[in-house]
């Protein structure tokens, strides 16, 4: 298992960066390996859970979609991470951190475009995990530079 990038791996995810539908023969010669190397570079990055190479959306563009932040306080901190594993697993999380600050774990969440829907990640998914004494949600108006791994409750409701 990779514990820390070299300066190949970062050559490689800064090409797919700037283009996850790039070619191992196009990235090769850009770094000056092969397509094999570029091939085992990519599957030994995957398998330590260093990458993953997705279609990412752009919500502001793509009408259907609400971005919403989520600060939450726990009654206990002996729990942070427990806690953490827990909130990152429901569906329509995005991604999820233990923070500094006022809260104890900031939470990026993915609704379709009815506020039930956020209504329901706040008052079901949410509260199934207790230990929450509190939440405020920021529902995102505009942002730039956003692109998103859609959560799994979004994917199955685009599948539908």
């Amino acid at each position: 298992m990779k514990s820390t990038l070299d300066t190949q791996d970062k050559k490689l995810v800064a090409a797919l960066t700037k283009n996850g539908q790039l070619s191992p023969n196009k990235i090769g010669s850009t770094m000056g390996v092969t397509a094999p190397t570029v091939r085992s570079r990519m599957k030994n990055l995957i398998t330590a859970g260093a990458l993953k190479v997705a279609g990412l959306i752009n919500p502001m563009e793509a009408k259907g979609l609400t971005v919403a932040m989520v600060g939450i306080t726990l009654h206990s901190h002996e729990q942070l991470g427990e806690k953490l594993e827990q909130i990152g697993s429901l569906p329509r999380v995005n991604w999820c951190a233990v923070v500094t600050g006022r809260y104890d774990i900031i939470v990026e969440i993915i609704c379709t475009d009815e506020m039930s829907d956020l209504y329901d990640f706040l008052d079901q998914d949410l509260s199934k995990v207790g230990g929450v004494n509190s939440s405020e949600s920021f529902v995102v108006m505009k942002s730039r530079r956003k692109w998103l791994l859609l959560p799994d409750a979004v994917v199955d409701r685009f599948n539908k």
